[in-house]
């Protein structure tokens, strides 16, 4: 049942934040994809950070990428799944849930970006990459992740905070 105090549509407001992840990481894919050709790397920060071209037919960390094609497919409607999850979870919260909001919508944007990569170019687009030295290399990524991760631990840090929140006090 919809929370009376946010209207009929919930936080569904928060939508434009998924939005503004959607096509500035497509955005960022395509220039990339556009410009950069596979592997090719240039060093931002030398040492540390450069942008390189990557497609990822998998998951986080190029997880089942050597699959036969199927692995697309899972994720695909593991990301669809998700989404719908997130959507009806956002249209849920209450007023005073702006932290949780941006959280959902961080990840939803995120979640919609790599599906459409998935279903449109059959792979992922990742562009950065984080290294130590030239030696040790953190698989590349790109926006969709980022904003993933950043709505995770902010999901993480707000079910501390409710945790705590809901302790009783003992005096």
């Amino acid at each position: 049942m919809p929370n009376p105090s946010v209207g009929r549509f919930g936080r569904l407001s928060w939508l434009w934040l998924s939005l503004v992840v959607l096509v500035l990481d497509q955005a960022t894919k395509l220039y990339f994809d556009g410009n950069l050709s596979m592997y090719q790397q240039i060093v931002v920060i030398p040492d540390y950070f450069s942008w390189t071209l990557a497609y990822n037919t998998g998951a986080a960390f190029s997880f089942l990428a050597d699959g036969a094609g199927w692995q697309r497919w899972l994720f695909a409607l593991i990301a669809i799944v998700v989404s719908t999850v997130l959507v009806v979870w956002l249209k849920r919260l209450g007023r005073n849930e702006t932290w949780l909001a941006v959280a959902l919508a961080l990840v939803l944007g995120g979640a919609l970006g790599n599906l459409y990569d998935r279903i449109v170019l059959g792979h992922v687009i990742d562009f950065i990459l984080v290294h130590w030295q030239n030696r040790h290399y953190f698989p590349a990524f790109n926006l969709a992740d980022s904003a993933i991760c950043v709505g995770a631990v902010m999901l993480a840090l707000d079910m501390f905070k409710s945790k705590k929140s809901e302790e009783p006090v003992n005096d």
